[in-house]
């Protein structure tokens, strides 16, 4: 366990879950979904990435190839769990489907699942695996 004392020790990083939600996802007060399941999967970290750099599966949110570098992989818990160091910056988030990467969340510039670590803090993150719900 990495304990921060006095801001000695850098403790930036993101920390989270990995969600998956699939099925009917609508909002109905009669029938409400239920919550999202926290699964075990592997979570991969790359330099920020921008739509226009992937090569993307026709418009879907899966992607053939990530072209930017890899900083770091991380298996979850099996309840989807997840916790890692990493070196203040911004990064995007991916997870696999058989040979596909997968991510479905952009910001403004088109950024696909940017996380920023700032130093010395954690980051809160959820990553939802939904590429079978419907909204």
């Amino acid at each position: 366990m990495v304990i921060c004392v006095l801001g000695l020790l850098s403790c930036a990083g993101i920390r989270g879950h990995v969600y998956l939600e699939a099925g009917n996802r609508m909002p109905d007060p009669d029938n409400p979904a239920p919550p999202p399941k926290g699964i075990k999967t592997k979570l991969y970290v790359y330099e920020l990435t921008n739509i226009s750099q992937v090569s993307r599966q026709g418009t879907s949110a899966f992607y053939t190839q990530v072209p930017t570098r890899l900083v770091k992989e991380i298996e979850t818990g099996d309840d989807g769990s997840f916790k890692m160091k990493l070196k203040p910056g911004r990064y995007s988030l991916f997870v696999k489907k058989d040979q596909l990467f997968y991510s479905s969340v952009f910001d403004s510039q088109n950024n696909i699942h940017p996380v920023e670590v700032k130093k010395g803090k954690m980051s809160e993150e959820v990553f939802k695996v939904n590429y079978n719900a419907v909204y």
